[in-house]
């Protein structure tokens, strides 16, 4: 259920009867709200994005935004002994850059929160804001959320559309739901078809991309005061026919490499998406892969997937599960030498033969 405004404010002065609002669907929405004080949520270089184009705002028009004040997590131990304490990046940008005052929030638990508020803002925060929070401010909350929902919901939404090999991406801007994470009213999404993803696009490249159209795109609805009842679903992608799945936390065993199931794109995905991937080796030792090439090449000898030595190479190679065969590049042998992975296999893998009749170029 989306939030709703409390009771209370039904006839406040926030809310006239007239409009300057031509359409039916916002007949009743407020035609010039006051200054709006902000509770912005947010921790990484993506949230930076959006907080730093509201603080440009808040600058240039005072009459649409008049405060911010910006709630991030504590500094976690990190380091050899967990003795270093390391702050989350929003933490400097808020303070020193933007000189704007900030909370340290593990839990809202107990927490009380500067008042008045307006308007809740969540980005890439990672807690969830509580109806408790929620009920403080006049307009509920808003999120800016890197996928086209319902596609993709869940924490890592960039990373697993590069992992699903989407083509395609785009911004939703959405309401904090009181119940659970990403099921809100849309309030603005981008345009059909979406925002096209780049061949070999990174995470961080796609992060950064993203990061800046939302921005752009959360000052617009707060420009176009979207935020205001009654709010309206412009959501367009859960009526179409793309595919929708689950963003959950990124884990080890999804850098992991399966010869028998995953293909060179899969592999290249995963490099893509997350760095480093990693595979078992048929001794039981685990290896991690830096840097692969696909050969264009096919195995018509019917070899087992898996990494593999012929005589004379200066680079192991590997069939995937289609039987294409590549190349590895750069890679770590467990507990040895960091990019020194390639020359162990090499003495550790038997070699075989060259054989020009088990390798062919694919058509």
């Amino acid at each position: 259920m989306p939030w709703r405004l409390p009771g209370p404010i039904r006839r406040s002065p926030l809310l006239p009867s007239c409009s300057r609002y031509g359409s039916t669907a916002a007949s009743s929405r407020v035609s010039k709200p006051l200054p709006l004080r902000i509770l912005f949520c947010g921790s990484d270089e993506f949230s930076i994005a959006s907080l730093r184009a509201l603080s440009a705002v808040k600058h240039a028009e005072p009459q649409l935004i008049k405060s911010i004040n910006v709630v991030h997590r504590p500094a976690k131990p990190t380091g050899r002994g967990m003795k270093t304490l390391r702050e989350v990046p929003i933490k400097q940008v808020a303070t020193e850059e933007l000189s704007l005052q900030t909370h340290a929030v593990d839990t809202f638990t107990g927490w009380t929160p500067p008042r008045p508020i307006d308007l809740v803002i969540a980005v890439s925060f990672g807690l969830f804001v509580p109806p408790r929070i929620l009920g403080l401010a006049r307009y509920g909350g808003l999120n800016v959320h890197p996928s086209l929902l319902p596609d993709l919901r869940g924490p890592a939404p960039i990373e697993h559309a590069l992992l699903k090999q989407r083509k395609l991406t785009g911004i939703s801007i959405q309401t904090l739901d009181p119940k659970q994470f990403d099921h809100g009213t849309i309030l603005a999404q981008t345009a059909a078809p979406g925002i096209q993803i780049p061949p070999d696009m990174s995470a961080a490249l796609l992060e950064e991309q993203l990061a800046k159209t939302g921005a752009e795109m959360l000052v617009d609805a707060l420009k176009a005061h979207k935020f205001v009842p009654p709010l309206e679903d412009v959501g367009w992608y859960a009526k179409s026919d793309g595919p929708i799945h689950h963003a959950p936390k990124i884990t080890k065993k999804d850098r992991f490499i399966d010869f028998k199931v995953n293909t060179i794109a899969d592999i290249f995905s995963i490099q893509y998406a997350l760095g480093d991937g990693w595979c078992i080796l048929p001794n039981g030792d685990r290896l991690i892969v830096h840097k692969i090439a696909d050969t264009g090449m096919v195995d018509s000898a019917n070899r087992e997937p898996g990494i593999w030595v012929l005589k004379g190479s200066d680079s192991p190679l590997f069939r995937d599960t289609d039987g294409r065969i590549g190349v590895i590049l750069k890679s770590t042998y467990a507990g040895n030498k960091t990019g020194h992975g390639n020359a162990k296999l090499l003495h550790t893998i038997p070699a075989q033969e060259p054989d020009e009749r088990g390798i062919v170029f694919k058509p």
